[in-house]
């Protein structure tokens, strides 16, 4: 059989090539074997990524039992906690398009045969995905693993917390050393921030699309079974090489559609929309954001994970992780079994025998949280192209909401009038000139609705924005508007004292204000100097397209 390493490894014309191999201490009878790209995240940087090289060395002896020669490249990662309220946030999610762009070139570049991808965090884990799907080859993710929630005055607690603790001591609510008792303890050590945050959420939906083993998604980092779980996936990618079962395979319109309905289950981060928005594009599987609510309609919310309730993804896991969430899913008639997998069976294979083992973590579909789905698409005047809020975590009264527009043109402005207590029960906070083009880089939010949540006041408090919010974010907070502000949207046209109208549940969202009144201010209109003039981000800002389409590049 003909490999794609065949360019690198066969024939007269490849001695050259060979001689290089040789440099590094490959034999031929490794250059005889299929070649493995396996991709890692691992850096000092982050704390999803530290423990990555002992995953990356189980990988690799996966690999070498099954008859394969692994080969490990490197891939970049941002830290989002890290890079969380200064200027390095907007490079998070734009630093997504290089991880596909870098997984494309060493791909192409070294003819790898199958990908093992090894991330573990947030723009990590799609924009890894993003890339192999475009090289359509055969591919298995295999994650670090979620962090252990850390434990403060005896209750878990996990980075939300940690953010919210900062609001609560501006408000004085809390003082020095209790927020240095947060500090020491919330994050006890390698892994995936605890809670159903992005990386987590994603991870969770690569088990869901099928591109990643069972357990993918919820092993602690810290557990045996992760790196057992690592060798699998490397003698597993040999199988699917072997069997020629490429990404397109596996992730597709109809896996697309069962990781929506897991999404909606489990009540993933709001930024699971831009991500598999923008995988199931490269996917040459596009889909829009009306197929988000229609099925959140149909799929009832079973967990309530950190932010929204107080389980997090050790309970997730001990409670039959992924795999029981799908089984309960199947037992309903929503999800679609006969799919092919990373396993190289189908997921009904893979989900026999799964269930539910506590119910605390995960419900059941005759007793959910609620009946409908975990995110919520809205429209109106204010997001004509729609926006995204993680329903789940919303408190029931603050579902439906009017209330003033306060408006802030950048996170940093919004922050200094929330820290200064300028923000009172009711208000509707607008900031704006923060989505992809504007930021640019579409940064989350976290600082702000912490800040909120840590004063009290995420239940008489909405928050809009054009940017985007971290997964560890709750309360009403809105996010992804379309069009964006610098995108001329009409939440570039909202004035201070504007009445906003909220209606998660109808799936609205207006401005009082009459046409005639946006037309009369859009031709009085100024358009702000762009944030960002030089580097690469100047370059992302003139060709990233609307939230709406998952922010890739043109």
């Amino acid at each position: 059989m003909t490999r794609r390493s065949d360019n690198v490894t066969k024939g007269v014309e490849r001695a050259p090539n060979r001689s290089l191999f040789y440099a590094m201490g490959y034999t031929k009878e490794e250059l005889d074997r299929p070649l493995i790209g396996v991709v890692s995240a691992k850096s000092e940087i982050v704390p999803g990524h530290i423990h990555l090289d002992k995953v990356a060395e189980a990988v690799k002896a996966g690999v070498r039992m099954a008859g394969g020669t692994p080969i490990e490249v490197p891939s970049i990662g941002v830290c989002d906690g890290i890079a969380m309220g200064h200027l390095g946030m907007k490079y998070s999610l734009a630093s997504r398009e290089l991880i596909a762009d870098s997984v494309e070139t060493m791909t192409m570049a070294h003819a790898f045969d199958g990908l093992v991808l090894i991330p573990n965090c947030d723009k990590i884990v799609p924009g890894m995905v993003m890339g192999a799907v475009r090289m359509n080859i055969p591919t298995v993710v295999c994650s670090g693993g979620p962090m252990m929630a850390g434990l403060v005055n005896g209750q878990h607690t996990t980075l939300s917390k940690m953010f919210e603790a900062v609001g609560a001591r501006k408000a004085g609510l809390i003082d020095d050393g209790e927020l240095e008792e947060f500090e020491n303890n919330t994050c006890p050590g390698c892994g995936s921030c605890a809670g159903m945050y992005t990386a987590n959420s994603m991870n969770c939906l690569c088990e869901a699309l099928g591109i990643a083993l069972p357990g993918n998604g919820t092993i602690p980092a810290v557990h045996s079974g992760r790196i057992q779980l690592a060798k699998r996936a490397g003698m597993a990618i040999m199988n699917l090489v072997e069997k020629n079962i490429r990404s397109r395979d596996i992730i597709n319109e109809k896996s697309i559609r069962n990781a929506l309905a897991c999404d909606m289950a489990l009540g993933c981060s709001s930024n699971s929309v831009l991500h598999l928005l923008a995988i199931a594009n490269e996917a040459g599987a596009p889909i829009d954001l009306q197929l988000f609510n229609e099925m959140s309609s149909k799929v009832p919310n079973l967990c309530h994970l950190a932010p929204a309730g107080p389980t997090h993804m050790q309970h997730l896991y001990e409670a039959g992780g992924v795999a029981a969430v799908q089984a309960e899913l199947a037992r309903g008639g929503l999800l679609d079994k006969s799919l092919i997998t990373a396993t190289g069976k189908t997921v009904g294979e893979n989900i026999q025998g799964a269930c539910i083992k506590n119910t605390d973590a995960i419900r059941p579909l005759e007793d959910p949280y609620s009946k409908t789905g975990g995110l919520a698409i809205l429209w109106g005047n204010v997001a004509e192209d729609g926006c995204v809020v993680k329903r789940s975590a919303v408190a029931p009264e603050m579902l439906v909401h009017s209330g003033p527009a306060r408006v802030f043109n950048s996170e940093d402005e919004a922050i200094d009038a929330i820290y200064n207590g300028k923000i009172k029960d009711g208000d509707v906070v607008v900031i704006r000139y923060e989505g992809p083009k504007g930021g640019p880089g579409m940064r989350e939010m976290l600082n702000p609705t912490s800040a909120l949540a840590g004063m009290k006041l995420d239940k008489t408090v909405a928050l809009i924005t054009d940017g985007r919010f971290s997964g560890a974010s709750r309360g009403a907070s809105i996010g992804h508007v379309s069009p964006e502000a610098a995108d001329g949207g009409a939440i570039g046209l909202i004035a201070e004292g504007d009445i906003i109208d909220i209606d998660i549940p109808a799936a609205k969202i207006n401005a009082r204000v009459t046409p005639e009144e946006f037309a009369k201010r859009r031709q009085d209109y100024v358009q702000p100097e762009p944030n960002i003039t030089s580097g690469w981000l100047a370059r992302y800002a003139r060709l990233v397209s609307s939230a709406k389409d998952g922010a890739v590049l043109k």
